[in-house]
């Protein structure tokens, strides 16, 4: 999934993207548009669909294809204002620059680092869900053996030169979309052809005949919202990866109209199937509900396939995961709002300092693995929702500011405006404040809360500091770009 980001600084590891930046020798690699358009189809499946999706069926009943749904609806309409904000200024920063740029120095900070975090607390998630899938050929091996094992290898595997990342990528995005369109194929052949154990069961009625639509009733069904946003985290990144290619005009508006599509095949059409073929009440909490489908209609073998496509799909993401967070770090350090360090490449031109340093707080993933086992998926997954949630709502009020710079003629025109103008990025940006208001409600995910108020004084101390060394990171872009031309 973040190989996106990977793509960002690759084509902007010059430094040149940002106020005050000093050109410096970086990466020398992008993604093609076959690349582009692979990752932008499958960034949009992940842990949160192939692990997450079981405990929010066990709560939602067929009303989670709803959620997703809607859910969808809110994520493409992040992504126009994304989009349109893309094609008026293509920036390697990008979500913490346009912060920068219509909030204020102290947003770019703040969203640039809990970025960061995002990405550190979802490695924690891929690593948990890893470790679970293990458990099906393995249930003997404790679940943090197995997240620090993929810790320690995919840790060196980012420490070597990784010029064929984008092939890889593409690869690990080409299983992730075969196995749904498979699973998609499969469920529909049970259900018109009644074969396997589930042919005498399986039928469209499943999705209404046990308890409703909504059998445990509206609310539970919504609070399932927080999990099914973090879903869809990452799908934000096609459009930094669109941004920087080499057509950015053709190929970002392509990437994001899509995405409805996108989430209509891929979220809201394999649950349908899979929930017409194998009645809701069979699913629970903490394992993939699509293994645990095939595992019901007596396809052992489709069943251990599919346990490795979505084992394959959790390390792939948990890879480019550590290999962003280095980037982001980097990128902050060139901003002056990370320690310097951060921005040094080795000798294989790899960010080893931030790499090696998000690699070790992902560790805290395997703690929980190991003191709560049971609940690690579910608390890693509440606090990546709530930095996700941070980042798209500097996405959508940088939106905003930017279309009353538009409609005053202080700024120019995107070639790819959003439909309605600003209009559903602020109904976007009230359904995230809704998902915000249910994380607080839930005891279990409200952790994440805590947790943001830590790390929002944490960021606070963090900017003092950074003023205190270099005054001129708290000063507007506008000035920072003038006084970083040369005289």
């Amino acid at each position: 999934m973040t190989s996106v980001q990977v793509a960002r600084d690759d084509n902007n590891a010059d430094g040149s993207g940002a106020a005050g930046h000093t050109p410096e020798e970086g990466y020398q690699r992008g993604l093609g548009s076959r690349q582009v358009q692979m990752i932008a189809i499958g960034g949009a499946i992940g842990v949160g669909l192939f692990m997450g999706a079981g405990a929010n069926i066990a709560k939602a009943g067929p009303s989670i294809i709803l959620m997703y749904a809607l859910a969808g609806v809110v994520i493409f309409f992040i992504m126009r204002a994304l989009g349109e904000l893309l094609l008026y200024r293509p920036v390697s920063g990008s979500f913490a620059e346009y912060a920068r740029e219509f909030l204020g120095p102290f947003f770019g900070y703040a969203t640039g680092w809990t970025y960061w975090l995002m990405w550190v607390v979802t490695g924690m998630a891929e690593l948990t869900a890893a470790a679970i899938y293990i458990h099906f050929w393995f249930p003997e091996i404790p679940q943090w053996v197995s997240a620090l094992v993929f810790l320690v290898v995919l840790f060196g595997v980012n420490l070597i030169s990784v010029k064929i990342f984008g092939e890889v990528e593409f690869w690990f995005s080409m299983i992730k979309v075969t196995a749904i369109i498979g699973m998609i194929v499969i469920g529909l052949g049970v259900l018109t052809l009644g074969f396997s154990d589930a042919g005498d069961t399986a039928a469209a009625s499943n999705l209404w005949a046990h308890h409703g639509i909504f059998p445990n009733g509206v609310g539970s069904s919504l609070m399932t919202l927080q999990g099914v946003m973090f879903a869809y985290l990452a799908v934000e990144l096609v459009g930094v990866t669109a941004g920087e290619s080499e057509n950015p005009e053709k190929t970002l508006p392509k990437a994001i109209n899509t995405l409805p599509w996108r989430i209509i095949v891929f979220y809201v059409g394999a649950l349908v199937v899979l929930l017409s073929v194998i009645k809701w009440t069979e699913f629970s909490a903490g394992e993939s509900p699509f293994v645990h489908g095939f595992e019901k209609m007596g396809i052992p073998l489709a069943a251990g396939i599919i346990n490795f496509v979505v084992l394959t799909a959790a390390l792939s993401s948990c890879n480019s995961g550590m290999y962003s967070t280095g980037r982001m770090l980097r990128d902050l350090a060139s901003n002056s709002e990370a320690p310097k360090a951060f921005g040094k490449l080795n000798a294989r031109k790899t960010p080893a300092i931030g790499i090696t340093v998000s690699v070790a707080l992902m560790g805290i993933g395997v703690v929980l693995n190991y003191v709560v086992p049971e609940k690690a998926f579910g608390y890693v997954t509440s606090v990546a929702t709530a930095a996700g949630i941070w980042t798209w709502m500097m996405i959508l009020v940088s939106h905003i500011r930017y279309r009353r710079g538009v409609k005053a003629g202080r700024l120019p025109s995107s070639s790819f405006p959003a439909p309605g103008g600003s209009l559903f990025s602020y109904v976007a940006l009230a359904s995230l404040i809704f998902v915000t208001g249910l994380i607080a409600y839930d005891s279990e995910a409200r952790v994440s809360l805590y947790v943001g108020a830590g790390w929002a004084f944490c960021l606070a101390i963090g900017w003092l500091v950074v003023k205190a060394r270099n005054p001129q990171v708290a000063a507007p872009v506008e000035q920072r770009k003038a006084e970083s031309v040369p005289k």
